[in-house]
């Protein structure tokens, strides 16, 4: 034991334990000592990570390629290649991986946090790796737009560094990196490869009654006009604090109790976890107020992107129907951020019908899991040894699907699963056809909901002009740049890691403390009846502030259905149950139906055109359509046939996804015609003839198991071969 710790009378674990409670109270003693150790080295790692010209928890090596803020119009964002790990192999001929991380509050390198990441996974696959991340201060007039701008900029640079690849770059969105990633593709839709949304929501109003307070707080809170106060106050600036702050008080039982106890109760070996996870969560970086105030107006309160309401600076409109990269959803049921309504409305926002899915081009891919939380999305070393790295290791497969809706099925390896030599890893990755009805059957709100929430959006309008005219003159004249960074460091967020650092007199002694409990630790029985009624207690008290959680939200949600339900205040804010505004279904685009019609009238035209990769590609799609299901193995198969041809005979994967497209449009257009047209373009030489039907055999049969009515049109396309065969041979005797 220390001198200093003898010196404060700390009690000397020699004496022994001679009773149940004299051994609980050692234990919670020590454990109180050592849960004290944790905060304060949380407040040091703190300030010594803000203090960093360039803080982030990454835990890869990067490389820096772009500077945004030497940009035309800078930005705080920047691009890094990483660096790979030792052991690591990376094929140059997989396309890269970009991980976009969320400028929600928090800083940069949750992505890629831990080996396990989405940047562990992406590079595990085998994929150069990058990473969009940014700096703790914003750029002078930055904007929204301009950081989309510099994003394409990013995509750009990396695929002119990798030339040889054969796909454009993945990009990886998390949470609110997400929508700004599908902003950007929008209004650049040449730029990217398959987009994957982590945790992202890009319908804002969406939800289910009982559920979901969130979105209703804009509403309640009388629109964006305290978004506007506070970056007054802010002096121009926003701070990432308050969103942290409001993550928080989603969840007062983790937040005001089961996190700190979860560290005090196992603080012998959750302590290194907790310091990794706060390193993240309690370094807030600060946005432009006009940043914070175009989100909040724009998508939180307004709810404009998935209904093709936003405009560039160019007069572009941002419509997600733009977008011809495949979107792959990644939400979960215990995301209380981002609920599937959220991550998956815009969907049905901007289409009606399943077939506009398919005319429009448009691949969407969904996955759902049913417990992971919202931070678990991207975080969780679980999910991304399994969801992440599935979705690294078939990205290519998502690519070549053709358009429509699906839902992506991860699961185990059965013993007895067929071709299993064809499966990457743990599990089989699967892709089954899904429907509007699929998302719509999510739940939702109806046309009076929807009148509810467009009286918030305008009355926040209204409010927000009646401060800007009233009030900002005379708060932006009290505030000086002072105020406003006294007032960020007096946060209490900042506060309460900071007062418990080395700089507080207070805390010196502690971890002398802490090491002399560490020398004699005595960990208290798991059997003690007083540990017992501990656990008991804590159970209380994290069902005490579940029940308040709970009566908070049932009070916000009636709050806000009755006040904006009134036909009274509709009536004020130009609103009524017969206004447009009540169905919010994007407008039509003329120029995309005429773009639509002129490709129907190109495809008329592709019937009886094309070689051997249009006649296996049609073939297999028509033998597959009835199984609405195809997994990974029939993609491995149909890669590995790919691979075996001559360097100079084989298809890249991009005029391979451009057949596949076609061939499946056709199919779609009419299929009857498509497949009458099979025997005509099957080549001459019956060697090639024979070599194909045994590849598309191979390929059907990946799966193992086949519908009767895939086999049965499996026997009518080996009977078109076998015509094919005997016109031939006839041909060659009348020759002879």
């Amino acid at each position: 034991m220390s001198d200093q710790a003898r010196r404060i009378g700390f009690p000397l674990p020699a004496l022994g334990v001679s009773n149940p409670v004299q051994e609980y109270w050692v234990d919670a003693w020590q454990r109180s000592i050592l849960f004290l150790d944790v905060l304060r080295q949380r407040g040091n790692i703190s300030r010594e990570h803000n203090a960093r010209r360039a803080p982030n928890v990454l835990s890869f090596t990067p490389e820096l390629v772009l500077d945004g803020r030497s940009f035309a119009r800078p930005v705080n964002y920047g691009l890094v290649r990483i660096v790979p790990p030792a052991g690591t192999t990376i094929d140059p001929a997989k396309r890269p991986f970009i991980i976009f991380d969320p400028r929600a509050g928090h800083g940069p390198g949750i992505g890629g946090m831990k080996h396990d990441s989405e940047i562990g996974m992406a590079m595990q696959a085998g994929h150069p790796c990058y990473f969009v991340g940014f700096l703790p201060d914003p750029m002078p007039g930055q904007t929204i737009e301009d950081v989309c701008r510099a994003e394409a900029m990013f995509v750009e640079a990396v695929a002119a560094r990798h030339p040889a690849s054969d796909g454009k770059p993945v990009l990886i969105g998390n949470c609110q990196a997400g929508w700004q990633i599908m902003m950007m593709a929008a209004m650049r839709p040449d730029l990217a490869g398959p987009i994957m949304l982590a945790g992202t929501p890009l319908s804002y109003w969406a939800g289910v009654h009982g559920k979901n307070p969130m979105r209703y707080l804009g509403g309640v809170l009388g629109g964006t006009w305290l978004t506007a106060l506070t970056g007054d106050l802010g002096h121009g600036i926003f701070d990432g604090a308050h969103l942290i702050a409001n993550f928080e008080s989603g969840n007062p039982a983790n937040t005001y109790w089961q996190k700190q106890y979860n560290v005090y109760s196992k603080v012998d070996t959750e302590a290194a976890r907790y310091l990794e996870f706060e390193t993240w969560w309690g370094s807030p970086v600060l946005l432009n107020a006009q940043e914070m105030q175009w989100i909040a107006d724009n998508l939180f309160v307004g709810n404009k992107l998935s209904t093709g309401a936003l405009h560039a600076s160019d007069g572009v409109r941002m419509d997600l129907r733009n977008i011809r990269s495949p979107i792959v959803v990644f939400c979960s049921w215990g995301d209380d951020i981002t609920p599937p309504q959220q991550a998956l409305g815009w969907v049905t926002d901007l289409y009606d019908q399943d077939s506009e899915i398919v005319a429009n081009g448009q691949t969407i891919v969904y996955t759902l899991h049913q417990t992971i939380g919202h931070l678990g999305i991207f975080v969780s070393g679980k999910v991304a040894t399994k969801e992440h790295g599935e979705f690294a290791s078939c990205m290519d497969m998502i690519d070549l699907a053709p358009p429509g809706l699906y839902e992506a099925v991860i699961t185990e390896v059965a013993e007895d699963m067929a071709n299993p030599e064809l499966i990457h890893g743990r599990y089989l990755f699967r892709l089954e056809a899904r429907s509007l009805a699929d998302i719509r059957a999510l739940g939702g709100n109806d046309a009076e909901d929807e009148l509810r929430f467009a009286a918030a959006a305008r009355l926040s309008e209204v409010n927000l002009g009646l401060y800007r005219t009233l009030l900002a003159p005379a708060v932006r004249a009290m505030t000086t740049e002072q105020t406003a960074e006294a007032a960020r460091k007096l946060h209490p967020n900042r506060v309460g890691v900071a007062m418990f650092a080395d700089e507080n007199p207070l805390m010196q002694p502690v971890k002398a403390l802490a090491e002399s409990v560490r020398a004699a630790r005595q960990p208290v029985s798991p059997n003690n009846p007083l540990l017992a009624m501990e656990r008991a207690a804590s159970d209380g008290i994290t069902t005490w502030l579940k029940a308040y959680g709970a009566a908070r939200d049932m009070l916000t949600e009636h709050i806000f259905l009755t006040t904006y339900g009134s036909p009274v205040l509709q009536a004020a804010l130009g609103l009524g149950i017969d206004q447009p505004l009540a169905n919010r279904a994007i407008e039509r685009d003329l120029v995309r139906e005429a773009t639509e019609a002129r490709r129907r009238a190109e495809l008329e035209t592709r019937f009886e055109v094309g070689g051997l990769p249009e006649v296996l590609l049609r073939a297999l799609i028509y033998i597959r359509l009835p199984e609405r299901s195809v997994d990974e193995r029939g993609f491995v198969a149909m890669e590995s046939i790919r691979q075996a041809q001559p360097p100079g005979k084989r298809l890249s994967h991009v005029r391979l996804k451009e057949v596949f497209a076609e061939q499946f449009l056709l199919l779609k257009l009419d299929e009857e015609r498509a497949v009458r047209a099979i025997p005509a373009l099957l080549p001459q030489e019956a060697a090639q003839r024979k070599a194909a039907l045994a590849a598309l055999r191979r390929v059907v049969g990946a799966s193992g198991r086949i519908s009767q009515e895939g086999k049965a049109r499996l026997a009518s396309v080996e009977a078109m071969f076998e015509v094919a065969d005997k016109a031939a041979s006839k041909g060659e005797a009348s020759n002879a």
